[in-house]
């Protein structure tokens, strides 16, 4: 069954455009994963300025394996420091 995850990233003040960098910089390896079905980020139009990434993977073991690779690992070294909550990835199913 197909996974759909959900991440909200809230930057600390001065830290957006680091935010922003970091995401670019992992989406597209991101996306190569044989797992990925599909990976987007998003960005508020109205303040305070939040990233949203929303990706789709075939299941819950590609996601797993994903989260253990070196360039998850980085991305999240780089980006919790800049962030005002622990990154949390809600893993969800499709309802309707």
């Amino acid at each position: 069954m197909a996974l759909y995850i959900f991440a909200r990233l809230q930057p600390k003040p001065g830290t957006e455009l680091q935010v922003r960098d970091e995401l670019m910089r992992v989406l597209e390896p991101t996306r190569g994963e044989p797992g990925c079905l599909r990976i987007q980020a998003y960005e508020s139009t109205r303040g305070p300025l939040t990233y949203i990434v929303h990706s789709k993977w075939i299941d819950e073991q590609a996601f797993d394996a994903h989260i253990e690779l070196p360039q998850t690992q980085r991305f999240i070294a780089q980006v919790e420091p800049l962030i005002t909550d622990p990154l949390q990835a809600v893993r969800t199913k499709r309802i309707g």
